[in-house]
This record gives C-alpha cells, structure tokens and sequence, in this order.
C-alpha cells in the first residue's frame, strides 16, 4: 500500500526507490542511506519498499516522498509492480536482494537498478551490482547499506540512524505509560527480552535477575517490559520482585510505531541484537545491546550505532572455550554477565 500520494505530474530528475523487505533492524539501517542520498541529490525524489510492519520505521521521515509497502498477505507481484511503475523512478536499489523484489524493479522500468552480489535472478534482469566481498574486512551493515548510495554518487560515512516522530505520537506514548501507571518523572528503563528468534539471547531466568539488580540499585527508576514473546510465568516472577515499578506494554502495542512511540519516552533500553534495540539506537535513547562473537552477529557488523549506545560482546576467548567450532552450538547465557550490563547502567543512567 502507498502511505502517501503525489501528483500523476513528474518532472524530470532523478527518482530514487530503496528496496529493504526484511525486518525491523534491517529496515532502521537504510535511514543513514536514505538521509545522505537526499542530501547529494536535494531535488531527488526519494521513495522506499518495505514489507508492511516496517513502513513504521520510515514514517514522517522528512527525506523520503513516497513509502510504498509489499504486503504479502494482501498485495499481488503486480500490484506492487503497478504501485512503483507510477513513481517513474530512474534509479532502484535492492539492499537486500529477494527474487521478488528484483522482479518487481524489472518489471516496473526502472532502468538503473543495482543489487548486491551476482544472484541468478539479478543476472537474467541485467541488474548492476554492488559487491561485499564475503564481508572482508568485515564492516557495519549500515555501511554496506551505504555503499549502495556511494554506487550513485554519496561520499558520506556518516552512519547515524534516525526516526521520526510527530508531537502527538510522542503524547500517545506517554499516555499508554501513564495508563498502565508509571510515572512519567521517574527513570525509565525498558528491558526487551525477546528477539524474535533473530539473535542470541538470554533465558528468561537470567532476565529475572538483571530485573531484580536493577531494582536493588536504581530506586529512581521503574522497568518497562515490551517483548510479545514473555511467557505468563515470567511475567508472574517478574511481578514478584516489585509490582509497583515493573510494567507490562506487550498488550498495549498494537503496531509497531506503537512500540516507537513507546521508546521515545523512555531513558534506555537493554536488549539483546534485534529490531526494538536499533529503534531506540535511532531515537537517540541510551541502549545496553548484548551480543554474540559469531561473526555475523557480533557488534562490528549490527551493533546500535547511536551516540549513547553500549554494545557488550561475548568474548573471543569465552566463545573459542565455550562454543562448537562451528558456532552453531552457542553458550550465549553465560558469555556476558548480570554484573557488566549493571556496570553500564551505573555510568549511563
């Protein structure tokens, strides 16, 4: 669906479409991408393709004319392609390649379009190609987002992910704090245990224990749980320790920009790597991430990139001890300790 319309009148210049359907995290990496290449080309026309919950994400972002979303659930291949065909745009960048999407910028005339690696299904479109050299030396994904823009021109190596937010949204969230009874002049610290199944991460019961040292030593502050996934016994156990600064908003988040909005007003969050804790990096909030060594998970390749992030890292010499050869078997719960988040907690908050 199209979030925003234009007029069927486009003049001539360049009109540029980012193409990222995977997930929340993925999706926050494209705003540095987004910002730069309407700061070389100001009078592009700037749209983007997501996948329906991360539209969220690019809401209200000033850089962008048109976000057009691919909801696989609702849209068909062609209707989608009709969607961007009446853009006319010039230039189409497929960040993260899918069959589909590539498809979609083929059929839809976009004359210029680049993707990353050699795909069989970018060969027979005869799309262009940006390379990540297996990922040696390994860089920042924002970075290989970037180098999509520096294909077209961009000389930044600014990575600072941003969201944006209206002045009634920012009220909305602290409305939906305020009804589950939090004050709003305490400290405020989100803990998301889930992660989707996208990363490592901590057990519940490891949870229960930062829940419980946080309690010991912040009094000023009160803790926000997010994560869809908590079960009812955690939740139960987590009530237990004080049910008078610990708050549950699993059930007030309807959509994700309910969960942005939620953020916004809030201190910091600790998570391990997933896509609430890069939301928080791109609102400017403190974030405590938790990370595993394996190479494509580590914080060199999707740490939080904000300026008040932490991003604690099981080490090399744990993992090589603890951890199969093959990563495949990992001993994530005991690789970063209770004691070291609190650390950062002491010096941030």
């Amino acid at each position: 669906m199209v979030r925003e319309l234009f007029t069927s009148e486009f003049p001539m210049q360049r009109r540029i479409l980012l193409v990222r359907t995977d997930r929340v995290g993925d999706v926050v990496m494209i705003t540095p991408l987004i910002r730069e290449l309407q700061k070389t080309f100001p009078e592009a026309f700037i749209g983007t393709l997501t996948n329906e919950n991360s539209v969220d994400v690019l809401l209200h972002n000033p850089n962008i004319d048109v976000i057009i979303s691919d909801d696989l659930k609702k849209d068909t291949f062609w209707s989608t392609v009709k969607k961007i065909r009446s853009y006319k745009f010039t230039d189409g960048l497929l960040i993260m390649p899918t069959e589909r999407a590539a498809y979609q910028m083929f059929f839809a005339g976009i004359k210029n379009r680049i993707g990353v690696g050699r795909k069989i299904y970018e060969v027979v479109t005869f799309m262009k190609s940006v390379s990540r050299n297996k990922y040696i030396p390994l860089r920042h994904e924002a970075d290989y987002c970037m180098d999509m823009g520096r294909k077209l021109g961009v000389r930044s190596d600014n990575l600072t992910p941003e969201i944006y937010l209206n002045d009634a949204e920012k009220f909305n969230g602290e409305k939906i704090l305020v009804s589950e009874g939090v004050n709003i002049s305490d400290k405020k610290i989100i803990v998301h245990t889930g992660s989707g199944k996208s990363s490592r991460n901590w057990s519940e019961e490891k949870y229960l224990g930062l829940l419980k040292k946080i309690l010991e030593i912040k009094n000023n502050a009160v803790i926000i749980l997010t994560a869809k996934e908590m079960s009812s016994e955690f939740k139960e156990e987590a009530c237990k320790l004080d049910n008078k600064r610990i708050f549950f908003t699993d059930d007030k988040i309807k959509r994700l920009r309910d969960l942005i909005c939620i953020i916004a007003n809030t201190d910091m969050m600790i998570a391990s790597s997933t896509g609430p804790l890069h939301l928080a990096s791109a609102l400017n909030k403190k974030t405590i991430g938790l990370y595993c060594h394996r190479r494509m998970n580590c914080a060199a390749h999707w740490g939080a990139l904000g300026e008040k992030s932490v991003n604690l890292e099981v080490s090399k010499e744990y993992c090589d001890a603890n951890c199969s050869p093959d990563k495949e078997v990992c001993n994530f719960e005991n690789g970063i300790s209770i004691d070291e988040v609190i650390k950062h907690i002491n010096n941030d908050l």
